[in-house]
């Protein structure tokens, strides 16, 4: 069932992101209309200017929230509270959050997007699969060699296209208001243990380099990388990946009724595109 009826469009905000481009591609699939909300592409929205908010809320039913830079930084859950409560003063119905696993600061945004009084569906996510292929990992495997202040602890890493998939049901579908989803892989797997099946899916050899976080950071420093993102990524590996994460989520199955995408087919699938082939 679609809650949003034949003409009123659901906002993906971060439209053009990992997770969220995936979402429009599957409401559009569907025949369903499609607002995008970003700073790059759509209509204009920017979580640091409020003055956007309330144009990209026009008419819209639900809303896919996506918060860049990430839901750890400071400010986020006033923010998103704000916003929550403006989208259900403007006729919002139904809220779909993307959020972190394992991050505490996460649950205060969390809690921010109930408070509003919509139905809410929480996304409860692990390190992305993708972040090898459309993000800060994909230069570092397209030379051969990634370095990362990442050790023994294992992740359980989840795909985008799962993500899209749960989102786009909890947009559209009845059954998951209330619910709070847990997204990961079918198995654990090491930074190590990943990049070993990215170098087996391309047939190159990739090297796995664990260093220290203040190597790591100084190392970002000279590559001129924004204060604000070294911090972000700092945090996710000294804090985040201290191993309360080891564990399997159901999710995926819970949501679709069916398992998870495992890291090794989404290996399989991205070297087929050439995009990690050597520089």
């Amino acid at each position: 069932m679609n809650i949003n009826g034949e003409h009123t469009p659901t906002l993906v905000l971060g439209g053009t992101g990992k997770t969220g481009a995936r979402v429009v591609q599957r409401l559009t699939e569907r025949g369903l209309p499609v607002r995008i909300g970003s700073r790059s592409g759509g209509l204009p929205f920017d979580w640091d200017d409020r003055t956007t908010w309330a144009p990209v809320l026009q008419g819209v039913r639900a809303v896919y929230v996506s918060y860049y830079p990430d839901l750890a930084v400071p400010g986020a859950p006033e923010a998103i509270g704000s916003f929550a409560e403006l989208a259900v003063a403007q006729g919002v119905r139904r809220l779909v959050l993307l959020s972190g696993r394992g991050e505490e600061e996460a649950r205060a945004c969390e809690q921010a997007l109930r408070d509003a009084g919509a139905e809410w569906t929480i996304l409860r996510c692990s390190w992305f699969s993708q972040n090898f292929s459309e993000s800060y990992l994909l230069e570092p495997v397209q030379s051969g060699e990634v370095v990362l202040p990442a050790g023994e602890v294992a992740e359980p890493f989840v795909d985008a296209d799962d993500i899209a998939d749960v989102a786009a049901a909890a947009l559209t579908e009845d059954g998951h208001a209330g619910q709070v989803y847990e997204l990961t892989g079918p198995r654990l797997l090491t930074f190590a243990d990943a990049v070993a099946a990215i170098a087996d899916a391309t047939g190159r050899d990739i090297g796995f380099t664990r260093v220290a976080t203040a190597d790591y950071a100084a190392a970002l420093v000279a590559e001129q990388v924004p204060p604000a993102v070294i911090d972000l990524l700092t945090y996710l590996f000294d804090t985040v990946l201290d191993g309360r994460n080891a564990h399997l989520g159901d999710g995926v199955q819970r949501a679709l009724g069916r398992p998870p995408r495992d890291f090794a087919d989404y290996a399989r699938d991205t070297a087929a595109t050439g995009i990690w082939n050597g520089k």
